[in-house]
């Protein structure tokens, strides 16, 4: 078990702490700008359009190049991969080009493969990311990743940050049939490891963690600042905002 120090707060014997993966693990707009580009640029190929247009796509998706930024607005790193994929088809039909489902589907499959070769080079960690993990199982606490990403995609993640001997389980989007904040996820998570709620924290860097955290009954859900949101966006959702991981203490 674990002691938790998160600001002037301490949470005492956590058992498990659950982690969002993009923008509380990893760095956000390094790995999501290179992968929305191939999905795009793939596209775009295809289609003819602009480069411009492909600029706009990519800011709606939620990758705005101009500052080298997330849009906070935008599905990317937030919402599920179908919310994401439909946001560009929804975008490639405002700009007139009609049935592009199976397009869109070929361009995320087709991102997925061409970034295998660069994984490495896109996979950041957020600082203090493998000190904590590290304190965390030397204090025998488990640990788990609860992320909108794929499965399959979010196992790889974990191997490049170099932790994927520390976690115990990873859960995707597609191991579950409601998103977040839906508490599946957790819900899984926890009956998989047969560990109680009481003794559980989530960490996040969107509202829809922390939220996913409360509707599960957590003991805690912390809120982290290193992704898209705001410090004033957590308000009235959790009483823990730190800036990353390397803020929450071990005492």
């Amino acid at each position: 078990m674990a002691n938790l120090q998160i600001n002037s707060h301490i949470l005492e014997d956590i058992d498990i702490v659950i982690f969002d993966k993009d923008g509380t693990l990893m760095d956000l707009y390094q790995y999501w700008s290179d992968m929305v580009n191939y999905r795009v640029e793939f596209a775009r190929k295809k289609l003819g359009f602009s480069e411009k247009q492909k600029n706009e796509i990519m800011f709606t998706m939620g990758v705005d190049l101009a500052n080298k930024r997330m849009n906070r607005h935008g599905p990317v790193g937030n919402k599920k991969r179908q919310v994401v994929m439909q946001v560009m088809e929804d975008a490639l039909s405002a700009l007139g080009f009609a049935d592009t489902h199976d397009l869109c589907f070929e361009a995320f499959k087709e991102a997925d493969r061409t970034s295998l070769k660069i994984l490495p080079e896109i996979i950041k960690p957020v600082k203090g990311v493998k000190e904590f993990i590290n304190s965390l199982r030397k204090h025998a606490c488990r640990i788990a990743v609860a992320t909108s990403d794929i499965t399959e995609r979010a196992l790889l993640a974990v191997e490049l940050l170099g932790i994927s001997n520390k976690v115990d389980i990873v859960v995707g989007c597609d191991m579950v049939k409601n998103h977040k904040p839906h508490p599946e996820m957790i819900n899984l998570i926890l009956r998989k490891l047969s560990l109680g709620k009481g003794k559980a924290v989530m960490v996040g860097d969107t509202l829809a963690d922390i939220e996913m955290g409360n509707n599960a009954g957590l003991r805690a859900s912390i809120a982290v600042t290193s992704g898209m949101a705001l410090p004033e966006e957590f308000l009235g959702k959790t009483d823990h905002i730190v800036q990353d991981i390397s803020k929450i203490k071990i005492i």
